[in-house]
């Protein structure tokens, strides 16, 4: 080939001192592809297992053409829980892997299945492409806006199936909901939609460096981002609130939300995007803002426009059109007597979810989870029965059907779309960072004459650290 080089799987893997991260304009000969039969299970490798990733154990382990073939994850206390857990259940035990990149030689594994945290996101899928491994990705599927172009690239180059961890997609109800939208025959002519993150969320104090658990290999979990010194609140879920490997409630809980907002609308990247907000009441650890209030323009063809809300908010607060309540899924908070009567200790009066407004009434989802939404139309806003459907099992089910049908036309959550709605994260999060708004160009998917914000939406400002490097060319 003219400026590429073809060199074989097993030659590259082997002699190569960084891995997979060395790959930068070479075309990666993977093994020919599997065919399934009937009666054969797709083979999965569960990356990143503390948090997010005891939920796709739990699913894939109840999917009967799939089999969790390998466990990877720099936390070994973290390994022999899950393997614990996996025997327990009468599961046959997966190989174990720290580093990603040795599982990824792994002739054996058909997929890989993505529970790190963000800042991991991109790369490993990347890298599971380029493997020839087909990628379950969780949301958001980027850490910023161009290395999720680089990935949406990848997945296309090397011909893989790439499903976003928005399950909410999976989901029949939702799925209704967003065919009535899209066709106008229940609210009419949809113009704006609101996405609502409110979730409790308690301050994480202050956390001095403190060292390493034993087990841990922090130098990997640090991947890409830059070296620093170990404390709690940079770990275990708290790693949310820091730039460096997290991009707050927009894209821990809210990417959720932004994708049904923009699924519903049936709109693409916004043109113009602007966020303000900050981190209030508490002084901790936390970089990033606990409450963001958010707006996002789509032009479209013969001068029309729609728009999108979104909006963080972190304590006490109220419900919106019934999201939040038993009606739309939401159990009612449970309290203990004698407990506080305020703050998260009071209970998870969560609202969680999205409302669509049209010309004759609007259209309110829950989070996730709920799967459910109700109709309230006219002047007089008579509401319609609720309609509830869906499980996030459904996600992961979709994800192994298309593995093995090899029909990326059938993904519920293809890369394409969890690309548009987590760049929606991190132009809001960069409009906020920098303090004002943003124009962007759909066609180019960059910001238009704003070098600073240009600048922050490919990490600029923190780099990656060597070898963990998402390739220019990929």
């Amino acid at each position: 080939m003219a400026a590429s080089k073809e060199i074989n799987r097993r030659d590259f893997l082997g002699s190569s001192t960084t891995g997979l991260a060395a790959l930068g304009g070479i075309t990666f000969l993977a093994h020919p592809e599997r065919v399934f039969g009937a009666n054969d299970r797709v083979r999965v490798a569960i990356c990143g297992l503390h948090g997010r990733g005891r939920d796709h154990l739990h699913n894939y382990s109840q999917i009967k053409n799939a089999q969790i073939a390998a466990l990877c994850d720099i936390d070994e206390n973290v390994l022999r829980q899950r393997l614990s857990q996996m025997d327990k259940m009468g599961l046959p035990k997966p190989v174990t892997y720290v580093d990603i990149r040795k599982l990824l030689e792994d002739k054996s594994i058909d997929a890989i299945s993505i529970a790190t945290p963000n800042h991991w996101h991109s790369l490993m899928a990347i890298w599971g492409c380029q493997a020839g491994k087909d990628v379950y990705v969780e949301k958001p599927c980027s850490h910023n806006l161009w290395e999720g172009k680089q990935l949406v690239k990848a997945s296309q180059r090397y011909n893989r199936i790439v499903q976003h961890g928005t399950q909410i997609r999976s989901a029949t109800a939702a799925r209704e909901a967003v065919q009535k939208l899209q066709s106008g025959e229940i609210i009419g002519d949809t113009y704006m939609a609101r996405g609502l993150c409110y979730k409790w969320r308690d301050t994480i104090g202050r956390t001095p460096v403190s060292p390493v658990p034993a087990g841990v290999d922090y130098d990997l979990w640090t991947g890409p981002a830059p070296q620093h010194a170990f404390t709690r609140n940079r770990f275990h879920y708290n790693w949310h609130w820091f730039w460096y490997y997290g991009n707050g409630d927009i894209g821990n809980q809210g990417v959720h939300q932004v994708d049904m907002a923009r699924w519903g609308m049936g709109v693409g990247f916004p043109n113009k995007v602007s966020a303000v907000g900050g981190h209030f009441m508490f002084d901790d650890d936390q970089e990033t803002p606990n409450d963001l209030n958010c707006a996002f323009e789509f032009d479209l063809p013969g001068g029309k426009r729609k728009m999108i809300t979104f909006e963080v908010r972190h304590w006490i607060t109220n419900h919106e059109a019934g999201i939040g309540t038993p009606e739309l899924g939401t159990p009612e908070p449970k309290k203990s007597a004698g407990g506080p009567k305020l703050g998260p200790s009071s209970g998870s009066h969560n609202t969680v979810g999205d409302i669509f407004y049209g010309s004759k009434g609007y259209l309110a989802t829950g989070d996730e989870d709920a799967c459910t939404y109700v109709v309230t139309l006219g002047k007089d806003q008579e509401k319609q029965p609720a309609v509830h459907g869906g499980s996030e099992r459904a996600h992961f089910q979709n994800f192994i059907d298309c593995v093995a049908s090899r029909n990326k036309a059938d993904l519920h959550a293809p890369i394409e779309e969890g690309h548009m709605s987590t760049a929606m994260v991190h132009l809001a999060n960069a409009s906020y960072r920098l303090g004002r708004t943003l124009h962007f160009n759909p066609e180019t998917q960059e910001v238009i004459g704003d070098e600073e914000a240009a600048l922050l939406l490919r990490d600029g400002d923190r780099g990656y650290r060597a070898p963990f490097v998402v390739p220019e060319e990929v």
